[in-house]
């Protein structure tokens, strides 16, 4: 379908990964050493071939397992001892996880008995006592707010809890006066009180959760996340619940910037190997008649606009995709196209796509179906839009459209088995692929596409031969090699895989040293990571990958988890802001910013609370991870 991410579970690991002891993720960003069940994997869908990428780079939660039962228990015992040195014992705190409490109500007699006994103290007061007077009457105190606070009589718990804090300057005074704001929804208290709190202990948990409450209450989403970030690498990302949180901060986050980003962004074609990779997932057709290269036409005219699009196109170059754009918006503006104005609707409604303005190419190719519903092309483009803007429906209407008007054409059944393959309906997505084949056996992504859903259905012997076969048929088309590499790859078959990513690179530069495709370079970066770890070599791959192709997004992912696995955050967050920058859809452009953020908070973490840095360190490389990760 189109260039767009798929995402895909793998049975264990997958092609183009880059992931060590537990990470996974939603674009193709992961480590890589040991291979993880997970492990979520991506697909890539350019030109309508899977280049399962799972790529890697920031440690989100520890590995370490949670069943261990006596681990557990050892852990919690050792968490209170250390506490007790803190001063602060098991369950001293009443006003706990507010979603949690369930307050009973005092019997009337207790109550009284409790007023009698609270101290009356001031400023004045406070001074006169002697410091275990100070100790003694802060926990009655601290003891009548809890139970005001079980009575949710929250006004009162505030009032016993300040006067606690005056006899004593305990975090938990200041973290439990928090809970009652957090009760009437005063978030600036909520925030005054737990910064004190922290302050006075700075690895107390349950207050940075707190303040991590309060600032995504009042939207201050960075700020939360940097604290839920600091509780979970306190906790060892054992609390799930703080864990899902800093998932969904991450997302916020990005979001938010990922919407500015937007905003402001130049409306431009992307990399050009994300464009050639696009328009090869159709069929080669020759230039409608009339606008052959031999025919000689004015450029002033539109037809003369058509006719240059398409040979600028045939470069397969950045400055070639961007003259054909231009030349197919003069063609409509020159207008005098006659029978070739649905084709013209076609390409501009194409190339509007791939620069990211989807309701432009919709209308466009909208009014090449109303000129032309014969160019069944025209329906299939304008389903993978659908499929991206997330309408499922329309897009299948657009398939089942387009079949009314040629049930023999190889290219429906192909786009409408990657509609299938997105879904993970493997077997529906096979069988649309054998179609296609059927029709046209020629088409090499049929074979590669259909070799890629047998491996995902996990008939890997199948696969191998649907991928031997195309060895042998198509045995000068690098993408071949490329993708039969990536599941290799899959297999930890390094030193074969590696073989068939240099048979594809050394055939790219024969076919097309202008134009080539960069994915078996970057591929082949990957597969020596995860080899041999060799750093050096993979980063070697990837800077000649921008060379080729300095806006080729994959390249710069990879380049960034190269560099994060190697400790240098700060050069690996550059990397990932550029990632999103080059991202056509809001979706990526989220996936590429929750990896910035990731990074920028493992930065500011360490700078703010500088005794966690070791610990973050010793997670492993990277630290931490963007949501899905695990």
């Amino acid at each position: 379908m189109s260039a767009e991410q798929i995402p895909v579970g793998s049975s264990s690991t997958s092609p183009m990964s880059l992931d060590s002891a537990s990470a996974g993720s939603s674009s193709f960003w992961d480590r890589a050493t040991k291979w993880a069940s997970e492990h979520k994997a991506v697909v890539y869908t350019i030109a309508g071939v899977t280049v399962v990428a799972t790529g890697a780079g920031i440690y989100y939660y520890a590995s370490t397992p949670r069943n261990a039962t006596s681990a557990s228990s050892a852990s919690e015992k050792k968490k209170a001892k250390k506490d007790k040195r803190k001063g602060k014992k098991v369950g001293d705190e009443q006003p706990g996880d507010e979603a949690k409490i369930e307050p009973k109500k005092p019997e009337p007699a207790k109550v009284e008995q409790v007023e009698e006994e609270i101290p009356q103290v001031d400023e004045n007061t406070v001074g006169t006592m002697t410091e275990q007077e100070r100790k003694d009457t802060a926990a009655k105190l601290k003891a009548a707010g809890n139970k005001a606070y079980g009575s949710k009589d929250y006004n009162r718990a505030i009032d016993l809890y300040g006067k606690a804090i005056l006899c004593k300057a305990d975090p938990v005074f200041y973290s439990n006066r928090a809970a009652c704001w957090n009760m009437m929804s005063n978030w600036d208290k909520v925030i005054e009180d737990t910064t004190a709190a922290i302050n006075i202990d700075n690895e107390y948990v349950k207050a940075l959760n707190r303040r991590a409450n309060a600032y995504e209450q009042s939207g201050q989403y960075s700020l939360a996340l940097l604290d839920y970030t600091a509780s979970c690498i306190i906790d060892a990302f054992r609390n799930d619940q703080s864990a899902q949180s800093v998932e969904r901060l991450l997302k916020k986050v990005a979001e938010a910037k990922g919407k500015e980003i937007l905003a402001g962004k130049e409306k431009k074609l992307p990399s050009p190997t994300f464009v050639t990779n696009y328009l090869q997932s159709f069929r080669p057709k020759p230039p409608p008649p009339g606008l052959e290269e031999t025919v000689e036409l004015d450029e002033n005219t539109g037809k003369g606009q058509l006719q240059k699009g398409i040979q600028a196109m045939g470069k397969k170059t950045g400055d070639g995709y961007m003259d054909a754009a231009d030349a197919f918006d003069r063609a409509l503006e020159l207008d005098d196209l006659e029978e070739h104005e649905a084709f013209a609707y076609n390409m501009r409604g194409t190339f509007r796509y791939l620069k990211g303005e989807n309701q432009d190419a919709l209308s466009d190719l909208s009014k090449s179906v109303d000129l032309q519903p014969a160019l069944t092309q025209s329906f299939i483009k304008r389903a993978s839009m659908h499929l991206e803007l997330g309408n499922r429906e329309a897009a299948a209407k657009d398939f089942e459209t387009a079949m009314e008007q040629n049930k023999e054409d190889p290219d429906i059944y192909y786009h409408r088995a990657q509609l299938h393959f997105i879904l993970s309906e493997f077997a529906e997505a096979a069988k649309d692929y054998q179609k296609s084949i059927e029709l046209d056996k020629d088409f090499i992504f049929s074979h590669i596409q259909l070799g890629v859903t047998q491996y995902k259905m996990g008939s890997i012997a199948s696969s191998m031969a649907t991928f031997r076969r195309c060895m042998k048929n198509f045995d000068k088309v690098p993408d071949v090699y490329n993708y039969y590499g990536e599941l290799l790859l899959d297999q930890q078959k390094y030193q074969e895989a590696i073989e068939k990513f240099d048979t594809a690179v050394e055939m790219e530069k024969q076919t097309k040293p202008l134009g080539m495709n960069v994915l078996p370079l970057i591929n082949k970066a990957l597969a020596l990571f995860q080899w041999k770890q060799d750093f050096s070599g993979a980063e070697e791959l990837c800077q000649k990958a921008l060379i080729i192709d300095p806006e080729c997004d994959i390249a710069v992912a990879t380049m960034a988890q190269l560099l994060l696995q190697q400790g240098k955050v700060t050069e690996a967050l550059k990397y990932f802001e550029r990632a999103a920058e080059l991202s056509r859809t809001e979706g990526e452009v989220v996936n590429a910013l929750s990896y910035a953020e990731a990074t920028r908070t493992q930065l500011e973490v360490q700078e703010k609370y500088p005794q966690l840095a070791s610990r973050l360190q010793g997670m492993g490389p990277g630290g931490m991870a963007p949501p899905g990760m695990r």
